[in-house]
């Protein structure tokens, strides 16, 4: 470990004895939001301020009379009598209010290339393409899938579908064709987007070949349109395929927005169906509208004139659809949007964009600020990120480690950090510090956002925790919610709202409260190893292990044992320059004995470069598991990096070799 890698090591240990990080008196002075009495008023009558946000911040054709509908739990309605239009809430009326020139995406692919799309841009493109999906046959409550890269055409092509009603099911880039496939026949999708061919560090995938493969059988499915993102020459079938930019120029330049109903569907998105048939969870238009710009706007602080906003996520996940396109777009903020990996073409390409573009708010993933973790503080420490004034963590629970060398590292200790849960039923963001308001503590997601009725449960009785660890549950409806599976009711209701009943929604992750109300969410309530009667978070074991000075990463699992029904095993990837030995081992050991307690210690550490992660950043712990058991693998065809698993296995398989 280098001197200043030790230094650095050895002030965060220091901090990890600082049990609140308050807002700096300069930017609570700043901020939207600084009065802790929004909390009071939006719990006195959380409907009221709900319905008071949708009209303060959205532009609605008929402004709607009625709040939450509950005469039917768990099928809940928001704003029904109310009529708008999300395209025209995202561009229409920032152009009309002479912001056309404002860039609403400064675009950059891994090969340098660039582009800087308006406001003004974004809107003629996007009426460009509802006019051909017109004229291909689209029309109001029509389902249309989208496979495509992180290129401005997939913002063009969601937003084309909201401004004549059609339901779009993106499906995430880093799928297999099969997995479209099956996305395109569970939707009956009339047309398909999708794309030439995609660059991924260095190559380029022959997607459109891929998707042709897969999808000549489907019946349903009558035209497929294609993008030529990359100029890969790809197989186009007369009658069914068509060029976007031919599509595109042949259609009409202006399409008015039309006015939806609040509660029609805008978006079907399909779960990663890795543990079971995929659920496509339904969003409506008014409700979801809401909450993803009211929690754009005040978790982050947003200043839509001054801020350049990067939400490092990819539109095929919801974090994506949330705060990289309708959010942000509402809000008339100006983004990055960035098709490539964070290793390509150098480990400090997300720096140089930051540097660039003068990036003001980033958002990301716990496991990308593990990976950069590993790769050193020297690589960002060769950029300025001085821009930088708020820090946001999204996807899983963060590690405290991790969590202060963002601040430190990337925020420079100045930075506020809003660790956020949600997921992709929530549609917005659930619980979240605010950066004018909330003293943070290192992994805690805090307190719920305004409006917003969280709390942990015990698992049996069902009966609110004061103190102590159970399962995590909203309480109460609110606008963005999820309103049911697509043609699955009654698996909506079962997965749901079964257990506690029709009127409190099971989260499905285990979370735990602490004396000042704070929650810390510990992982999904399957991610438990249980040694010995001794019920334990994965997540509490990993944070114990990545506090160890030279591990950077950890991802653990449960594995038969015969002894104690459970043994922990951890997969470990180390700080760069550390080489693994026994001695290590013991010391991990020592380290998770020191925090948690002797029964905690993983019984085995498998030494691993990476980990199977999804593209958004989630490890994909069910990969672990089949591989620590000797299973077959399942579907790896979401991992970023599908080589991460025969590595995984040639280690493993040494491992044996020296037994």
């Amino acid at each position: 470990m280098s001197e200043v890698a030790d230094g650095l090591e050895r002030k965060l240990e220091g901090m990890l004895e600082i049990e609140k990080f308050e807002p700096s008196a300069e930017y609570r002075d700043g901020a939207l939001w600084t009065d802790p009495a929004i909390y009071e008023e939006a719990a006195a009558d959380p409907v009221a301020w709900w319905t008071a946000r949708a009209k303060e911040l959205l532009d609605w054709d008929v402004e709607p009379t009625t709040g939450l509908d509950d005469s039917n739990p768990p099928f809940y309605r928001w704003f029904e009598d109310g009529r708008l239009n999300a395209s025209h809430n995202c561009l229409d009326r920032h152009v009309a209010a002479g912001l056309g020139d404002r860039v609403a995406y400064h675009w950059r692919g891994e090969e340098g290339e660039r582009r800087d799309v308006t406001y003004a841009e974004l809107l003629d493109s996007t009426q460009r393409f509802a006019n051909a999906l017109k004229d291909l046959g689209v029309k109001k409550g029509d389902v249309v899938g989208i496979y495509l890269p992180m290129i401005p055409e997939v913002a063009v092509a969601m937003l084309a579908c909201a401004r004549i009603g059609a339901i779009h099911n993106v499906v995430f880039g880093g799928f297999s064709a099969e997995s479209v496939r099956e996305r395109m026949e569970f939707s009956e999708a009339k047309v398909l987007i999708t794309v030439d061919g995609a660059r991924r560090k260095g190559r380029t995938a022959p997607i459109k070949q891929q998707v042709d493969e897969q999808m000549g059988d489907l019946g349903s499915l009558g035209k497929i349109v294609v993008v030529r993102a990359t100029g890969t020459a790809c197989p186009m079938t007369e009658g069914r395929d068509v060029f976007y930019d031919e599509a595109c120029a042949a259609a009409a330049a202006e399409c008015p927005a039309e006015p939806m109903e609040a509660e029609h569907p805008l978006f079907i998105l399909y779960t990663s169906g890795s543990t079971a048939k995929p659920k496509g969870i339904v969003h409506t238009t008014g409700g979801y509208l809401t909450g993803v710009t009211t929690t754009h706007r005040h978790v982050f602080d947003l200043r839509p004139e001054e801020d350049v906003w990067w939400c490092a996520a990819d539109v095929g996940w919801v974090t994506g659809h949330s705060y990289i396109v309708y959010g942000p777009l509402s809000n008339g903020a100006t983004s990055v949007m960035w098709e490539g990996a964070p290793d390509h073409p150098h480990q400090g390409i997300w720096w140089e964009l930051v540097q660039d573009h003068g990036v003001t708010i980033l958002y990301a993933a716990p496991t990308a600020i593990r990976t950069f973790i590993k790769w050193g503080a020297e690589i960002p420490g060769r950029y300025d990120l001085s821009s930088l004034r708020l820090l946001g963590s999204v996807g899983e629970p963060i590690n405290p480690k991790a969590w202060l060398w963002y601040h430190q590292v990337i925020g420079g200790g100045r930075c506020p950090i809003v660790d956020t849960w949600w997921q992709t039923e929530t549609g917005a963001i659930m619980i979240t510090p605010l950066p004018g308001i909330t003293a943070t503590k290192p992994g805690s997601a805090t307190t719920p956002f305004p409006g917003v009725s969280a709390d942990v449960v015990d698992e049996r009785s069902g009966e609110p925790v004061a103190e102590g660890q159970g399962l995590l549950v909203l309480e109460k409806p609110w606008p963005s919610m999820l309103r049911t599976l697509y043609k699955e009711d009654e698996r909506f209701v079962e997965t749901y709202f079964s257990r506690f009943g029709k009127e409190r929604y099971l989260v499905g992750d285990a979370a735990r409260k602490d004396g000042d109300g704070y929650l810390w969410v510990i992982g999904r309530i399957d991610d438990v190893v249980n040694v010995s009667g001794h019920r334990l978070s994965t997540a509490e074991v990993e944070s114990a292990i990545v506090a160890h000075e030279s591990v950077a990463e950890a991802a653990v699992i449960g594995q038969s044992d015969p002894d104690t029904g459970q043994a922990i095993c951890a997969f470990v990837t180390l700080a760069g320059g550390v080489e693994p030995t026994e001695e290590l081992v013991e010391g991990i050991r020592a380290e998770v004995a020191t925090r948690i307690g002797k029964f905690a210690r993983p019984k085995r550490v498998i030494w691993a470069d990476d980990l199977p992660k999804t593209r958004s950043g989630k490890i994909m712990r069910r990969l672990l598991r089949d591989i620590a058991e000797g299973r077959a693998l399942g579907d790896v065809t979401t991992l970023r990096d599908p080589g991460v698993m025969a590595e995984l296995e040639r280690q493993i398989a040494a491992e044996g070799d020296e037994d």
